[in-house]
C-alpha cells in the first residue's frame, strides 16, 4: 500500500466534500470549547496515526478528545475519566452526523453549542437541515489520511530547522488545509479584512501548506506565500522544476501539485525542497534574520 496514494480530485470530490463538512462540525466544537490561542491556533485539528484529532480539549476540571478514525471510519469521543463513545461515519447525511456528534457529546456530559452551519463553504445549508444523501468512499478517505501522514512527516522535519515562533503541523478545518507557519517576530498589523483575518495576520509570516483541491483549483497541491509580500517574491527560484508561481487574491502563491511531487523519485525529498526553496527565497527578499532563526543543533 503506497504512502503516496493518488488523490485525483474528480475521483473523490463527493467524498471530499462530505469529509470537509464532518470535520467542520468537529472543528467548531474545539473552537467553542478550547481556550483561545493567538492566530486562531485553538481551532485546528491535528494529524494522528489513524486519522485526525482535536487533541485534548480542557472542559471544566477535566477534558475530552474527538478523534476521526480514518481506518475504521468512525468518530471516537473520549473523556479523562475513561468514558468513551463512538459512531460510524459512512452512509451518514450531514444532519445525521450532526445529531450523532452532539447526542454522544451530551451522553458524556459535554454540553456545547456551535454555529450550526458551514463556514466559508460551497454548502450553505445548516447542518441540522442537510439531509441529502452524501458520498463516503472509505478507501478514498483512507488514501487521504495516508497522504496526510506522509506529508506531516515532511512538515515536522521542516519545523525542526527553525527556532523562532511557528505553528504546529495543524489542519484548518474551514479551508481544509494542513499548514505550518513561521514568524520572524516583527509585528505587521493587517489593514482591513475581518477581525479573524486581523488576528491571523498581526505579524510577518511565511506560510506553507497542503490542500486537497477545491472547485477553483481541482488538484491537490502544496503551496507557500509570505505576508506582507516582499517586492520580487515571484522571482524567487522554486524547487523542484515542476513548482511554479501563480496569482491568488492579488498576491503571489508558490505551487507544487501533489501529482508532480509523487511523480518524483523521492516525493518526500521533492516536497522538502519545495518548502525550503520557498522559505529561502521569501525570507531573503523580506529581509528576515535567517541565521538568527536557523536551528544550529541538528
Amino acid at each position: 500500500m503506497s504512502n503516496w496514494p493518488s488523490l485525483n480530485y474528480s475521483d473523490w470530490v463527493g467524498t471530499r466534500d462530505t469529509l470537509h463538512l464532518f470535520l467542520q462540525m468537529i472543528g467548531k466544537v474545539r473552537m467553542k470549547t478550547h481556550p483561545k490561542l493567538n492566530h486562531w491556533w485553538h481551532v485546528t485539528l491535528y494529524p494522528h496515526v489513524r486519522g485526525l484529532t482535536t487533541g485534548r480539549i480542557p472542559y471544566g476540571s477535566s477534558g475530552f478528545e474527538i478523534f476521526f478514525d480514518m481506518i475504521e471510519h468512525k468518530v471516537v469521543i473520549s473523556t479523562n475519566d475513561g468514558r468513551q463513545r463512538d459512531f460510524a461515519a459512512p452512509g451518514m447525511t450531514v444532519a445525521g452526523f450532526y445529531e450523532a456528534l452532539f447526542s454522544n457529546l451530551s451522553a458524556l456530559d459535554i454540553q456545547v453549542e456551535i454555529v450550526a452551519r458551514p463556514y466559508d463553504n460551497k454548502s450553505k445549508t445548516p447542518f441540522p437541515e442537510d439531509d441529502a444523501p452524501r458520498e463516503y468512499d472509505e478507501a478514498a478517505v483512507s488514501n487521504f489520511w495516508r497522504s496526510l501522514c506522509s506529508i506531516s512527516s515532511v512538515f515536522e522535519e521542516y519545523r525542526s530547522q527553525f527556532i523562532g515562533k511557528q505553528t504546529p503541523v495543524q489542519l484548518y478545518w474551514h479551508s481544509f488545509d494542513l499548514v505550518v507557519t513561521r514568524f520572524n517576530g516583527r509585528a505587521y498589523p493587517l489593514a482591513g479584512g475581518t477581525a479573524s483575518d486581523r488576528e491571523a495576520y498581526s505579524h510577518e509570516v511565511i506560510s506553507v501548506g497542503f490542500w486537497p483541491g477545491d472547485d477553483t483549483f481541482q488538484k491537490a497541491a502544496f503551496y507557500g506565500y509570505a505576508y506582507p509580500e516582499p517586492d520580487g517574491l515571484a522571482d524567487a527560484r522554486l524547487e523542484p522544476s515542476s513548482a511554479f508561481w501563480t496569482q491568488k487574491n492579488g498576491g503571489n502563491l508558490a505551487i507544487l501539485t501533489y501529482d508532480a511531487a509523487i511523480a518524483e523519485a523521492d516525493p518526500g525529498k521533492a516536497i522538502a525542497g519545495f518548502l525550503d526553496s520557498l522559505y529561502a527565497g521569501a525570507a531573503n527578499k523580506a529581509n528576515w534574520p535567517v541565521e538568527d532563526l536557523r536551528q544550529q543543533y541538528l
